[in-house]
């Protein structure tokens, strides 16, 4: 375990894990039975069980179903390789990545927690509520939930402890606001599902930030709440003076917002080259403006910036190759023709759709889960009348609950290598925000408006 986290094993009685065995062979049975579709989906699940890495199931799973089950060529496999990440718009996720990186070892992520807590801190609970906000406001410019934890969790969590909060509440607090890293403006998993299902990148940017306002109020009354009943410590109020002077100087990493937004929506450029464009603000601001991140240390930034990316690119082609057996079987709209056929309402479908979605990010991080799942649910959807950039965020939102738990939950591995805290004690700690994000999981899937109605005011959709 990285980070410092510490996991102890207990052994399985041999009665035990015969009988799990026995339970995993007739479930995988029983998806194969379904015919090829079911073959493929009990051949990925079968490698996943085996520990087998996400990226490598995915690529065996598609190799032993072209050599043994299709007449597919070879060939067309090695070309649709390059045409599934030759995408223009596939460019933006290092660039983003990239910036993530740039603004957590650049002291933007201090100067808008210190905002932060000039606005809130009197409240119950005021360096929690500081940790939230602060979590929107980097999310804003991020694109990334892991980087969000790291960056916000990484100053918080040991000033929470400092001035008395147990840490196990900081933790929960900082894994669950870290996800919104994923849903407010820039995104990589939307990025992700853009490619997939070719809708606009703009719009599914623009598209979360009320989303992400509305689970920040939530997030933070639930923090309010607890901390109030066990009288939490709270922050000396700010003055105004003291607020305009942290704004001022946050106010370089928040302009990250302008640049990004205004230069899609004025046309100046595409969202990928506004990803270019953030990667390039944020080295200025890291290096020149607030001169926390030395001229030194940039190649170790841009290293671990490549070693993510590759790492993601590799998982994206292998889910790409996923996703072309997928529809060279025909799953897709079969899928659609059968919710179709039985007069499945939107409302059922959505449903639905949240339910394997929560399923599969149980057992997949964000980006192979969105590629495999997106050209599944999109055709249904779209024949149901549902808008593909409300569907993006929907699938958005569930992501952000996966990240929130085990067995592959990301935020919570990066907060527990920062508290110290063990997985299992951390995701009791995450419950009562994890509960919140599922009543908001339910306001996104049943009010479209939410997420449509900002990209129509601004003509993107």
């Amino acid at each position: 375990m990285s980070g410092g986290a510490t996991l102890i094993y207990v052994p399985m009685s041999p009665q035990r894990a015969t009988m799990t065995l026995a339970i995993i062979a007739i479930v995988l049975l029983a998806i194969a039975a379904l015919g090829n579709a079911g073959i493929i989906f009990a051949l990925l699940v079968a490698l996943m069980l085996t520990g087998m890495p996400i990226s490598i199931a995915l690529g065996l799973t598609v190799l032993t179903f072209l050599f043994t089950m299709t007449n597919v060529p070879i060939e067309s496999v090695g070309l649709k390789l390059f045409t599934g990440i030759e995408k223009f718009e596939i460019m933006a996720v290092p660039f983003f990545i990239l910036a993530g990186n740039f603004l957590t070892h650049g002291g933007v992520a201090r100067k808008m927690i210190d905002f932060a807590a000039s606005m809130v801190g009197h409240y119950h609970g005021g360096l929690a509520l500081a940790g939230i906000v602060a979590c929107a406001m980097f999310a804003l410019v991020c694109g990334s939930s892991v980087a969000t934890v790291v960056a916000i969790g990484s100053i918080v969590l040991p000033e929470m402890v400092r001035a008395g909060y147990p840490m196990r509440f900081g933790a929960g607090v900082i894994t669950v606001a870290g996800s919104l890293g994923i849903l407010m403006l820039p995104s990589i998993p939307k990025v992700i599902y853009a490619v997939a299902t070719n809708t606009s990148i703009g719009a599914l940017f623009v598209a979360g930030l009320f989303p992400g306002i509305l689970l920040t109020t939530m997030l933070c009354t639930v923090t309010w709440w607890i901390a109030r009943k066990r009288d939490y410590p709270r922050m000396p109020r700010a003055s105004w003076m003291e607020r305009w002077r942290a704004f001022r100087a946050s106010v370089w990493g928040l302009m990250l917002v302008v640049i990004i937004i205004g230069g899609i929506y004025s046309g100046i450029f595409t969202a990928t080259e506004a990803a270019a464009m953030a990667a390039v603000y944020s080295f200025f601001v890291s290096v020149f403006v607030y001169k926390a991140l030395k001229f030194r240390e940039v190649p170790k930034v841009l290293l671990n910036s490549a070693n993510m990316s590759a790492m993601l690119l590799y998982i994206i082609t292998n889910a790409v190759l996923f996703s072309f057996i997928l529809t060279n079987e025909n799953i897709p709209n079969t899928l659609a023709h059968w919710f179709i056929g039985e007069n499945m309402s939107w409302v059922m479908f959505l449903l639905i759709a949240n339910v394997l979605l929560l399923l599969a990010g149980n057992f997949m991080e964000p980006s192979s889960c969105i590629l495999i799942m997106a050209p599944i649910l999109y055709p249904t959807a779209v024949s149901l009348g549902i808008n593909p950039v409300h569907l993006g965020i929907l699938i958005d939102a569930n992501m952000e609950v996966g990240l929130c738990h085990p067995p592959v939950g990301l935020n919570l591995y990066v907060a527990s290598g920062i508290s110290r805290l063990g997985i299992t004690e951390l995701t009791k700690a995450v419950m009562p925000w994890l509960v919140t994000m599922l009543i908001f999981l339910m306001i996104v899937t049943y009010w479209p408006e939410l997420s449509l109605w900002l990209p129509r005011k601004m003509g993107m959709m």
